[in-house]
């Protein structure tokens, strides 16, 4: 699964600086920015951080959204609530049948780019996080899902997202091997040559097999991984910018 990233203003602003000017990018940093809470060397989903995601309906300007997608047809933050835990990855194999994500898999697909992800190995016993990233340093783009919802009782309008995952490749078989899991799991990156496509408007049911053609599994020749600190309970450092650093563990085989 993918709920814990690292993502800095640089790694999200990559498609914004490759389309745009740096005028853009300056009115982006002065009005967003401050609204976020970047930089992120460490977060989890279960925070419901806010970041810049890159809808569909304006695929090179970011908008500011917060994790864990929350559908139109919530009726209240009671229901949003009960639900928002579970909206933080979506499978990407069933996007277009799950309810609280299938009208978005039709009309609201947004890219998030984020610097790499964590994940944890499960070996005597314990977890061991790791850190996955490009081999090239370069940001990941990931496949989400984004949704409007308004707040009855204020009237504030919130735009929501999900990350898409897939089945996990050779490395990430390796590393997800959680015994509670169906299977090894990892966030849908996209390759940057194909990155325009998961923003594409659909109009036909058919058309959907352009969407499921781009769910695969990154290639992990492209990948590196990494043990890094603990990223829960007391040995938690925080979210600070040694936390990507590798930690060896002795008695891990890996």
């Amino acid at each position: 699964m993918c709920y814990d990233i690292k993502a800095s203003l640089e790694a999200q602003l990559k498609r914004a600086r490759h389309y745009g000017n740096e005028k853009a990018i300056e009115e982006i940093i002065e009005k967003l920015a401050p609204l976020s809470d970047l930089p992120l060397y460490h977060v989890s989903g279960f925070n419901h951080p806010k970041l810049f995601i890159y809808p569909d309906r304006s695929p090179y300007e970011p908008t500011l959204a917060t994790w864990g997608l929350v559908p139109f047809w919530v009726k209240d933050k009671s229901q949003l609530k009960k639900l928002w835990n579970n909206t933080l990855n979506a499978r990407g194999e069933t996007i277009f049948e799950k309810p609280s994500f299938r009208n978005s898999a039709k009309n609201k697909r947004c890219i998030i780019y984020v610097d790499g992800f964590y994940e944890h190995h499960h070996y005597a016993g314990k977890t061991y996080p790791f850190y996955v990233s490009r081999k090239d340093n370069e940001p990941l783009p990931l496949a989400g899902l984004w949704s409007e919802w308004v707040d009855t009782e204020t009237g504030e309008l919130i735009n929501t997202f999900s990350i898409v995952t897939t089945v996990g490749n050779a490395m990430m078989s390796k590393i997800h091997n959680n015994p509670k899991a169906a299977g090894p799991r990892m966030p849908l990156i996209l390759p940057d040559e194909l990155a325009d496509k998961w923003l594409e408007h659909i109009e036909e049911d058919l058309d959907k097999k352009t969407i499921q053609e781009l769910i695969q599994s990154y290639p992990e020749d492209e990948l590196k991984a990494h043990t890094v600190s603990r990223l829960r309970g007391k040995e938690y450092p925080g979210n600070i910018e040694d936390i990507t650093k590798e930690v060896a563990y002795a008695e891990l085989e890996f």
